[in-house]
């Protein structure tokens, strides 16, 4: 099975450039191919990745129920969504990336959804490291990827606010009942030391902190001029810190048998 690392935060927080970040991390190490699993409806891990996704798997279900009654006689559904399944993955150097996309309508998925995640554990088999952006709430991780994550990381801002929302999504997935190895709280956009406030209050949260990931410059630059994240110099003090994280979640793993 791979390597598995979900990340979660509230919108805004930078829980897509960090798993663009630990992609890159991976990849670095020689150690992929990586599987990057786009699931926020709001998708830009592509673009932070340098991948074109020409098609998702929320446009692929819908296909699928919109044609279902077309297709021939003995024709297989499941066959048919592998198909598109294929035709969703974008292909890089080291690195794939499958976007989940938009969410439900009123129209009854359960068909497509049970064959949909058959089919993503099985190509998710195909590879080391799974890195899987989250949107808020992990309805994703639950619904249609896997619940087998042996890392989730929660990203907030070092403020009290931005750690009570990122707590909520802490209990929101322990409820869920996912089966979690560790979990870790990622601070996003550090600079400086934080307040006793901020301490207090990740105390109370009952979750280890795994990285303080320094506010970088460099990458607001890039985005704003829609670059990359892989243009970012080896320096750059986020990208340093992304792959001291992975270095971290990988040897404590190995600790842990």
């Amino acid at each position: 099975m791979p390597f598995t690392i979900a990340v979660a935060g509230k919108g805004g927080t930078g829980k897509s450039t960090l798993s663009a970040l630990l992609v890159q991390a991976v990849v670095e190490r020689g150690q992929g191919p990586v599987l990057a699993v786009d699931a926020d409806p709001n998708a830009n891990l592509g673009e932070l990745l340098g991948l074109q996704a020409e098609t998702s798997i929320g446009e692929l279900r819908e296909d699928t129920l919109s044609r279902v009654a077309d297709l021939p006689p003995g024709a297989s559904k499941e066959r048919y969504l592998e198909q598109g399944l294929h035709e969703c993955l974008v292909e890089g150097e080291a690195v794939d990336l499958l976007v989940m996309g938009r969410g439900e309508g009123p129209k009854c998925y359960c068909m497509v959804n049970h064959i949909l995640r058959k089919y993503i554990e099985v190509l998710r088999g195909s590879y080391a490291y799974v890195v899987l952006d989250n949107e808020a709430g992990l309805e994703h991780l639950s619904r249609r990827t896997t619940q087998d994550v042996d890392v989730l990381l929660v990203v907030a801002q070092p403020n009290p606010v931005a750690l009570r929302a990122a707590s909520r999504i802490v209990g929101l997935a322990r409820e869920l009942a996912l089966r979690v190895d560790r979990e870790y709280l990622v601070l996003n956009g550090v600079s400086g030391d934080e307040p006793s406030s901020i301490a207090d209050e990740m105390s109370r949260m009952g979750i280890t902190l795994g990285a303080r990931v320094p506010h970088d410059e460099e990458i607001a630059q890039l985005a704003l001029e829609g670059r990359p994240l892989s243009q970012l110099s080896m320096r750059a003090p986020a990208r340093t810190a992304a792959g001291e994280l992975l270095e971290r979640m990988l040897n404590e793993r190995k600790q842990g048998g």
